[in-house]
């Protein structure tokens, strides 16, 4: 198992803490740093930046959003990155929500699947200098009845094959992931429910095409708060955890809560989510069970995350993206540098 690293969304005024981060996670060896989008940032600017400010480690998109952009302009943003980086480029996709793609991009949540689907194929044929043309349910490439030509790619990635990841939480989109990329991004990961929620659906997906695990990327980003008090650490995770299962999307389509539910957390999830929707955000964070933040996170001292680290990697995971907790930059380098002295003590490292 391999360490990342997920800065999550810039501009929330710790940017300059945010590019030491990835710095020294490049000098300790992380093997990859990420960066999200969601109606704030746009990941490409940022990645590229910290793609010019370090030497070895990868950046990936977690993620570049689907609705955001056409598939070629994907492909041309992925190409562009992979040069500029010298091949240290990863390319993660997601639909996002309903709630950003209408509300933001205008662009209807509709078909999820079949549109990622689509767009994983012609960013893949673009990105491979192939002349583009599609004919499908949502996109024609060239249009039929203008003055548009089969376009072929004008930059040379650095490699023949750009890593594609998808953002997947729910079982089809799972099993799709399996199928069509060459990782999974997750988040709320609990070792111990990784089969049912998660890595059965990969592996059906992999089945599908005609492949195993081997080679696959199963990346968790992972809550990290070093310190004794488990229940204290914990609870500075209730107001993210309520957030995500209670208030991301609407009552009908909150993708992470129903991962809660599928964890064996019914109950508790629909109450965090009548608190949120309701407005008693307080509420839906103290309603969180400390067994669901303490499972999705690494909470503790250096021995106790070594633990789970080995859970981790026992559980199929093969890249460790650890979002560190803390106020200040100097809380957030030590969580680093403890997260790779943990990854030695559990053994997992690869």
């Amino acid at each position: 198992m391999r360490l990342g690293i997920n800065l999550g969304y810039w501009g929330a005024g710790m940017d300059a803490d945010n590019l030491a981060v990835a710095r020294e996670a490049d000098r300790l060896g992380y093997s990859v740093c990420w960066a999200a989008e969601a109606y704030g940032s746009d990941a490409p600017t940022v990645l590229a930046w910290v793609a010019a400010q370090t030497e070895r480690i990868d950046i990936g998109s977690a993620i570049l959003q689907i609705p955001a952009r056409t598939p070629a302009m994907t492909a041309m943003t992925a190409a562009t990155l992979d040069t500029l980086s010298g091949g240290r480029f990863r390319l993660g996709l997601g639909v996002s929500g309903p709630q950003v793609s209408e509300g933001w991009y205008g662009v209807r949540f509709d078909k999820p699947l079949a549109r990622t689907r689509e767009y994983v194929e012609i960013v893949r044929k673009a990105m491979s200098r192939e002349r583009l043309t599609h004919s499908g349910e949502h996109w024609t490439l060239p249009l039929p009845d203008g003055p548009g030509k089969p376009l072929k790619l004008t930059v040379h990635p650095a490699r023949e094959r750009i890593p594609l990841y998808i953002a997947a939480i729910g079982p089809k989109n799972l099993e799709q992931t399996g199928e069509i990329a060459d990782g999974a991004l997750l988040i709320f990961f609990a070792p111990e429910h990784a089969e049912e929620t998660t890595l059965g659906a990969l592996r059906a997906g992999r089945e599908k095409a005609g492949l195993t695990m081997e080679g696959f990327d199963v990346v968790p980003t992972v809550p990290l708060a070093l310190g004794d008090d488990i229940d204290a650490l914990a609870d500075t995770f209730r107001p993210y955890t309520a957030l995500y299962v209670g208030g991301m999307g609407s009552r009908e389509q909150n993708f992470y809560n129903r991962l809660a539910r599928r964890m064996g957390y019914e109950k508790e999830a629909a109450e965090i989510q009548d608190r949120y929707l309701s407005g008693d955000k307080e509420g839906a964070a103290a309603a969180v069970p400390r067994q669901l933040i303490d499972s999705t996170a690494l909470l503790g001292p250096v021995e106790r995350i070594a633990d789970r680290m080995r859970a981790y990697a026992e559980a199929g995971v093969t890249t460790l993206s650890l979002a560190p907790a803390g106020f200040t930059l100097e809380e957030r380098i030590a969580a680093l540098r403890a997260g790779v002295e943990a990854l030695e003590r559990s053994g997992a490292a690869s």
